[in-house]
C-alpha cells in the first residue's frame, strides 16, 4: 500500500502543486534577495522546500512577505513553460548562479539529476519558465498556476543545510514549506503539527521521568532513569522471548577493541568518520565499537563450522557508540550511545531468502503488537561512482546480492521501494521506515546483506561437498536501538502505554493515612502477582495522589478506604476516565495479569 501511495504520489497533482510552489518560492525570495543564489527545489512528502545562498538571515517576517508574495504570483495565473535546452545553452541562462553551474556540469556527464540525486544515464537538460523564473528543471508542474489553491499552502520554517548534504560545502538557508489541495487539508495537518508537538519524545520523555541528559555526561548520551530502565527491559524481554522461538544464541562482546579489528572489518576507512577517535595504551591503539559485527564474526569464527550447523544466529543488545556531529543530534533518535537489537545470521546461499523473509516476518510481528499500520520497506543499493570509495569495489557481488533481496522480496510479495546510493559499505539492506499512530515518520529497523567482511575475517563452513565454503551474513536490528524505539513509542501512544509496556502499571491511593497499610499490602500482594504496582503513602491529599498518577500516565489507579478495606475491594480508577467500585482484589489482579501476559494494548 505505501509502495503503491508513494509511486503515484510522484504522478499526482498534489506533486506538480508542491512542486511548482517551491518555483514560485523562490521567484518570491529573489525579488526580495536580487542577488540571491539559487539551488534545488524539490516537493517532498507533505509539502517542499527550496535551498538558497542569501546575504542575511532570514526571519519569521520575511516568510509572511514571502507568502503574500506568492499570493499575488498565483493570482497571475502564469503558465509553467518547459524547454529542451543543450548544456551550453542552459550555462549561458544561469552563468550567475554557481550552484546551477555545477548541477549543469553533472548532469552533462550524467552523474546527478537538478536535485543533487544520481543518475544511471545521462538525461535530457530542460528549464522551467513562470512568470519571471526560470529553473533548471524536469518537472512536472501545473499547468497554469491558477491550478494552485492560495489559501491551501504556508511557509513553515527556515533551517540551515550544506550544499549537497556536505559540511565542507558552503551553509544554505532552506525554507520549507507545506501545500495541499484544500484548506481544510492544510488545517488538518497543522493540528496533526500541533499534536506532534504534545508527543514530542523530548518533552514526555521529561514529564514521564523516562531519560535525561546531562551536559557533564556529555551531548547524545542519555541516562536511563528508573521509568525508563523498565521499559528498556521490557524491551529485552520482548526481543529475547522472540528470538528464541526463533532460534538464536545470544552473545556478549566488550565495549572496546584494538584498531586492527575495525582495519579488518573496513570500518576503517569506511566508517571512520563516524567512530569516537581512538585511545591509546601501550603504543596500541583503542576505539569504542560503533557495531557488534566484528565481535560477533570473532565468535562465529571461533570454531570449525559445518554447513550442518548453519545457520548460526547470534544476537547481542551490544552497547555501541557512534560519533554523530553536534547538529545533527536529536533526543533519543540520533545519540552517541545506543543499546541495539542486534543479531548477525550466518548461512548459506540456498539458506539466505528463508533466513532474510524470517527477519522481515519478525517486523511484522512487532508492528501488530505496536500497532504500527502504515510502513515500508526500502531496498538501498550501490553505485557504481562509490565503489572502492564508499562501497566494497565487487560490481559483480553487488548486483548479485541486490537481485538475491529483490527476489526474496517478490517471492513473498512484500511491497518494497528502491533508493540508490543508500547501501551499507558491505551489501545491499533492507531499511524500515513506519509512521505512528498520528502519521509522522520514523526510520527504525534494518535488515542487511554482508556479502564481503565474513571472507575478511575468514569465516567459513564445510559444505555438503566437504568444500570450504564463505557464508553470508545477515545484520539486522528489528527493535532498532533501546534509545530510537523508545522515542518512537513515546510519541506513538503519547505516553500512554500499553499495560505491559507501561513502567508503573498500577498506583494504590489510601483515602487517609489510616489505609496506608492495606495499600501497602495491596501492593505486595500485585508485586509478587508479577504487577509493576506502588502504594503512594506521601503526605498529599488523595485527590493530589490521583492527579501524580494521571501525570505520569499510570494505566490504572486503586483508591482504598474504609469500605474497600473491609470487603477487600479496590475503587478503580482507569486512565482513560472510567471507573469500577467494589472490585474484588483477586479480580482484578488476574485481569491485569492476563493483559501483561498478552501484550494487550487494551486497558
Amino acid at each position: 500500500m505505501v509502495q503503491e501511495e508513494q509511486e503515484n504520489y510522484h504522478e499526482s497533482e498534489l506533486y506538480r502543486i508542491r512542486h511548482s510552489l517551491a518555483h514560485i518560492m523562490a521567484e518570491a525570495v529573489i525579488e526580495m534577495f536580487p542577488e540571491a543564489k539559487y539551488t534545488i527545489g524539490p516537493p517532498v512528502e507533505n509539502g517542499f522546500y527550496y535551498d538558497f545562498d542569501l546575504p542575511r538571515t532570514l526571519t519569521p517576517e520575511d516568510l509572511e512577505k514571502l507568502e503574500k508574495r506568492m499570493r499575488q504570483i498565483i493570482a497571475g495565473r502564469h503558465d509553467f513553460v518547459r524547454k529542451v535546452v543543450t548544456a551550453d545553452e542552459a550555462r549561458q541562462i544561469f552563468k550567475d548562479q554557481p550552484y546551477k553551474l555545477e548541477l549543469i556540469h553533472d548532469l552533462e556527464l550524467g552523474e546527478t539529476d537538478e536535485h543533487g540525486n544520481p543518475l544511471t544515464e545521462r538525461p535530457e537538460l530542460s528549464i522551467y519558465t513562470s512568470d519571471t523564473f526560470v529553473d533548471l528543471c524536469r518537472g512536472p508542474h501545473v499547468d497554469n498556476t491558477a491550478k494552485i489553491n492560495p489559501s491551501a499552502f504556508k511557509l513553515m520554517n527556515i533551517a540551515g543545510a550544506y550544499w549537497r548534504g556536505d559540511e565542507h560545502n558552503p551553509q544554505l538557508q532552506r525554507v520549507y514549506g507545506t501545500a495541499w489541495k484544500t484548506k481544510d487539508e492544510l488545517n488538518q495537518y497543522l493540528q496533526m503539527l500541533e499534536e506532534a508537538k504534545r508527543r514530542d519524545h523530548r518533552k514526555l520523555g521529561k514529564e514521564l521521568e523516562i531519560f535525561i541528559f546531562d551536559d557533564e555526561v556529555g551531548p547524545g548520551l542519555p541516562l536511563w532513569l528508573p521509568r525508563g530502565g523498565v521499559m528498556i527491559e521490557e524491551l529485552e524481554k520482548l526481543a529475547k522471548e522472540m528470538e528464541e522461538k526463533a532460534g538464536y544464541d545470544r552473545v556478549r562482546t566488550p565495549h572496546l577493541t584494538k584498531e586492527d579489528l575495525f582495519k579488518r572489518s573496513g570500518h576503517l576507512p569506511y566508517y571512520a568518520e563516524s567512530m569516537f577517535p581512538p585511545m591509546e595504551l601501550e603504543g596500541v591503539k583503542y576505539y569504542v565499537k560503533p557495531m557488534n559485527c566484528p565481535f560477533h564474526h570473532k565468535i562465529f569464527g571461533s570454531k570449525q563450522r559445518s554447513y550442518r550447523d548453519l545457520p548460526v544466529r547470534l544476537a547481542e543488545y551490544g552497547t555501541c557508540y557512534r560519533y554523530e556531529k553536534s547538529g545533527e543530534l536529536f533526543g533519543l533518535m540520533r545519540v552517541r550511545s545506543m543499546q541495539m537489537n542486534d543479531a548477525h545470521i550466518y548461512c548459506s546461499e540456498a539458506q539466505f531468502e528463508s533466513e532474510f523473509m524470517g527477519v522481515v516476518a519478525m517486523y511484522q510481528t512487532y508492528f501488530d503488537l505496536f500497532g504500527i499500520e502504515k510502513f515500508v520497506m526500502r531496498l538501498s543499493t550501490h553505485h557504481k561512482k562509490g565503489l572502492g570509495k564508499k562501497y566494497v569495489d565487487n560490481e559483480r557481488l553487488w548486483l548479485k546480492t541486490e537481485e538475491m533481496v529483490r527476489s526474496a522480496m517478490r517471492n513473498h510479495n512484500v511491497p518494497y521501494v528502491e533508493a540508490a546510493d543508500e547501501a551499507a559499505f558491505y551489501g545491499p539492506k533492507i531499511d524500515v521506515q513506519i509512521w505512528s499512530a498520528i502519521g509522522k515518520e520514523f526510520s527504525l529497523a534494518t535488515n542487511q546483506v554482508d556479502f564481503a567482511v565474513p571472507a575478511r575475517f575468514d569465516l567459513s563452513f564445510v559444505n555438503s561437498a566437504g568444500e570450504d565454503e564463505v557464508p553470508l551474513c545477515i545484520h539486522r536490528a528489528p527493535l532498532s536501538t533501546h534509545e530510537r524505539m523508545v522515542g518512537f513509542l513515546l510519541e506513538h501512544y503519547a505516553g500512554n502505554f500499553p499495560v505491559w509496556l507501561s513502567p508503573d502499571q498500577v498506583t494504590i491511593v489510601p483515602i487517609t493515612d489510616q489505609h496506608n497499610d492495606y495499600a501497602a499490602a495491596l501492593a505486595k500482594q500485585m508485586r509478587a502477582a508479577g504487577i509493576r504496582a506502588k502504594a503512594d503513602l506521601g503526605s498529599d491529599r488523595m485527590n493530589a495522589k490521583i492527579r501524580n498518577a494521571q501525570l505520569l500516565k499510570v494505566p490504572y489507579m486503586a483508591v482504598v478506604g474504609d469500605t474497600e478495606m473491609a470487603a477487600g475491594t479496590i475503587a478503580l480508577r482507569r486512565r482513560d476516565g472510567s471507573r469500577q467500585n467494589d472490585l474484588p482484589v483477586s479480580e482484578f489482579i488476574e485481569s491485569v495479569k492476563a493483559k501483561i501476559a498478552a501484550r494487550s494494548p487494551e486497558l
